[in-house]
């Protein structure tokens, strides 16, 4: 991984980590739509697009048509209107959201109102520092007293960045009293605590992506096979949001506003 991806301004994305849980969702029916701090194009860490980093799920994701107009095109996170018509909000990775999410109060207050609406959370790799602002209903972290996984600090030595980061996500989400369960490193390890989903790492952003599809359907199955909202994903300078198709038939854009 490039070191010179880590300094703030480059708040890039790790691709497969958006893609896989993307296409997940958008093979089940799902209508996905990309947000940002800022809106437009996402930032991708290079490294990402290069060797065994550059998944099936991410190199379908550079040419798809569809796919490619929302990476390049993200909604603003200020127009995310309301939280609580989407059915699961999704954090995925890269060192980005170390840097913006975890410092956003806007992103801390889309995740506290969606989880308060019952909606699921989900995050993978560094993605849970997305979860830094957002709070329970008791009004303590989302996180606290909480089973969650994500980068683990001998993850971090391992590809060299602990002294560019402004903290240790392993240390972080202990710190705001999360349960922090763990593998091997680089191993697959998804950790599902009610409706918070999180990944350990690149290699579990396909098993977030089937956990929040699980969730989901089991949901939908409760309210009779109709879905009630839609998905957001957020990551870095950019985020995802989106819905189940049934969901758009009232005219709504995933942004909360009325379709063009």
């Amino acid at each position: 991984m490039n070191k010179n991806a880590v300094v703030k301004g480059q708040v890039w994305i790790w691709l497969s980590e958006l893609a896989e849980p993307y296409w997940v969702l958008k093979d089940a029916g799902y209508d996905v739509t990309l947000a940002s701090p800022n809106g437009g194009a996402v930032p991708v860490d290079p490294v990402s697009l290069a060797g065994d980093a550059k998944t099936p799920e991410a190199e379908r994701m550079l040419h798809d048509d569809e796919a490619k107009l929302v990476l390049e095109h993200t909604v603003k996170l200020s127009d995310v209107s309301d939280p609580t018509f989407y059915d699961a909000v999704f954090v995925p990775g890269g060192h980005g959201p170390m840097f913006d999410l975890a410092e956003s109060e806007l992103l801390g207050d889309i995740l506290t109102k969606a989880a308060a609406a019952g909606k699921i959370i989900a995050a993978v790799c560094h993605g849970p520092a997305g979860l830094v602002k957002a709070k329970g209903s008791d009004g303590l972290p989302l996180v606290s007293s909480r089973q969650v996984t994500g980068f683990t600090n001998s993850e971090e030595e391992a590809v060299g960045k602990t002294k560019m980061v402004t903290f240790l996500l392993e240390d972080k989400l202990k710190e705001l009293g999360g349960q922090l369960v763990r593998k091997p490193d680089w191993q697959p390890h998804v950790v599902t605590d009610g409706n918070l989903i999180t990944g350990q790492n690149p290699a579990s952003a396909q098993g977030v992506g089937e956990a929040m599809l699980q969730q989901l359907k089991e949901k939908r199955a409760a309210l009779g096979g109709v879905a009630s909202g839609g998905v957001t994903f957020s990551a870095g300078e950019a985020g995802l949001v989106g819905g189940k198709k049934a969901a758009a038939e009232a005219d709504i854009s995933p942004a909360g506003k009325p379709a063009s």
